[in-house]
């Protein structure tokens, strides 16, 4: 039995191995990529690399075992995403795997908004697969504001259009070590987890934290939808993907990002990072 984790040069897929890799041997550890010269510092350290892609169904063939425990990242291109998971859930239900844990959104089968529908069709056919399921239902990361710090530094303002919406938002991190801790751990079989921040802020707050940490006046500025769309296809993000980002501002506004289960502070067994630190981290120089 392996420790399968797929998309394992991603963002998130790196900080899953490495929080794998502090508690179980690196012979445990599988990582699937599509990439094997973009992963070699994880052959490095032991991981045993899989080559597969998940556009390509024949490549998955060998990418589980039996008895394998196995973490089906989500994809990024938004779009293609449910034939994409499909393809690795046939491959997992072929090869016999012992749990299947994918990392959706938070809300699950109640999330109203676009970015939400690939992740509840794929929810639906890891239930129909009969495989031992745990669902991750992630919800914002912090870094999805803290790497666009340089715009709002430079205008001094937090564009967005989710009026006083809050967001109860953790680091990659965090959700990294959660997915760790039911990858090795017991009694995480059929169950979904609802996992956000301990704290929700809203973007005033985040605009405020901001300004305390660089001693500059930075404002929040709640725009229309219309007018949030034009500023970011105007600052070189696709339509497609604008209209993505506008839609969740939305959802965010009727509180569909603020949800404060506990589980993932649970999880992991700490409290989760707090957002001055990350904003502190990702600051030039302060």
């Amino acid at each position: 039995m392996s420790i399968v984790v797929t998309g394992a040069t991603g963002a998130l897929g790196r900080l899953v191995v490495d929080a794998l890799l502090a508690t179980v041997p690196a012979a445990e550890v599988v990582a699937v990529v599509r990439d094997k010269e973009k992963a070699a510092a994880l052959a490095a350290r032991g991981v045993e690399l899989r080559i597969s892609d998940y556009s390509a169904p024949e490549t998955l063939a060998g990418a589980f075992r039996s008895g394998d425990r196995v973490l089906l990242i989500s994809g990024s291109e938004v779009g293609r995403r449910v034939a994409q998971h499909a393809a690795v859930i046939d491959a997992a239900k072929a090869a016999g795997v012992a749990q299947l844990a994918y990392t959706g959104i938070l809300g699950g089968p109640d999330a109203d908004f676009a970015l939400a529908d690939e992740h509840k069709a794929t929810e639906q056919l890891i239930l129909d697969s009969g495989l031992p399921y745990t669902f991750l239902r992630n919800g914002w990361y912090t870094e999805n504001y803290t790497a666009n710090l340089a715009p709002a530094l430079e205008h001094r303002a937090v564009v967005a259009n989710a009026g006083e919406g809050r967001i109860a938002s953790a680091t990659r991190a965090d959700y990294a070590a959660a997915a760790a801790a039911v990858l090795t751990g017991d009694g995480h079989l059929n169950t979904a987890y609802e996992l956000s921040g301990d704290t929700a802020w809203s973007l005033a707050e985040y605009a405020a934290v901001i300004s305390g940490l660089t001693g500059e006046a930075i404002a929040y500025n709640n725009v229309p939808a219309a007018t949030h769309q034009e500023i970011l296809v105007g600052a070189g993000l696709p339509e497609g993907f604008a209209a993505i980002l506008v839609d969740v501002d939305e959802a965010i506004g009727r509180g569909r990002l603020a949800g404060t289960s506990g589980d993932l502070a649970r999880l992991i067994g700490r409290p989760t990072t707090p957002l001055a630190e990350t904003v502190r981290a990702a600051l030039p120089a302060v």
